[in-house]
């Protein structure tokens, strides 16, 4: 059975990797934990940096490809409508020859 309550056993577990809570780290010396901590941020604010950077190409990316969708679909738009036109023109002339009978 594991004891309870003592530093030994206390460990922080932080991104899938388990560390060494402060207590057990008493005789390391605060500079040494503090200098480790702040590469540790540093490293993480890199790397959130860089993340925020590939998020603003993309986002720039999307906008470029949302204007070309917007033509795109004003294009399709106007296919569509003189389909329409065309098909509807069609559709009347059918139904109006079998009533007129045959004309020249």
């Amino acid at each position: 059975m594991a004891s309870r309550g003592g530093a030994a056993d206390r460990t922080i577990m932080t991104g899938g990797a388990a560390r060494p809570s402060m207590a057990q780290q008493g005789s390391d010396g605060g500079g040494v934990v503090k200098a480790r901590q702040l590469t540790q941020l540093h490293s993480q604010l890199a790397r959130l940096s860089a993340n925020l950077a590939d998020t603003e190409n993309l986002l720039r990316m999307t906008s470029v490809q949302a204007e070309a969708m917007r033509g795109l679909g004003s294009w399709h738009g106007g296919l569509f409508m003189a389909a329409s036109k065309v098909l509807g023109e069609e559709s009347v002339k059918e139904q109006a020859q079998p009533q007129g009978g045959s004309r020249p």
